[in-house]
């Protein structure tokens, strides 16, 4: 009997795989009720803020954000959280120091929450490249108002 079950679980995992795999997106498919399936979104049509949704957003006191590491796809990092702002839209962001040599030349970028994730005692930016930061522009919006340490926001969670 034991035989007939492990054949079984070997050929539902490659049925499955190859569901998988016919998906072409390299995720599987969603499966609701009865066995339907429906296609998954695509990530490029997601917006920012549904992305961060997709990565269970937990809260974090803005204080134990001062200070840790925003690390790129390859684990760099890019610099160190200085601040965490309002924006008069209503928008959080990250106010980092990026750039120059040395410390010398550093220009302060605003990076939106919605494209870090945590993880441990440190940030990712899952969804700006380095290029962007090198692009972005130094921020100074006199609008913007900063978070006291003591405020809980929300930030998603990701894992390597």
């Amino acid at each position: 009997m034991s035989r007939c079950l492990a054949t079984a679980v070997i050929a539902l995992t490659v049925a499955g795989a190859s569901a998988w795999a016919a998906d072409g997106n390299g995720r599987p498919p969603l499966v609701l009720a009865a066995g339907q399936t429906t296609p998954a979104t695509p990530l490029d049509a997601l917006s920012p803020e549904e992305r961060m949704q997709r990565r269970y957003p937990q809260p974090v006191k803005v204080g134990d954000l001062i200070g840790l590491p925003v690390l790129d796809a390859d684990d760099r990092t890019l610099g160190y959280v200085r601040g965490v702002v309002r924006t008069p839209e209503g928008k959080i962001r990250l106010i980092v120091p990026y750039g120059g040599f040395l410390g010398l030349g550093r220009r302060l970028v605003a990076v939106p929450i919605e494209v870090v994730a945590i993880a441990g005692r440190q940030l990712a930016a899952l969804d700006m490249s380095r290029a962007e930061f090198d692009t972005a522009p130094a921020w100074s919006d006199p609008a913007s108002s900063g978070l006291p340490a003591s405020e809980v926001i929300r930030v998603g969670l990701y894992r390597r």
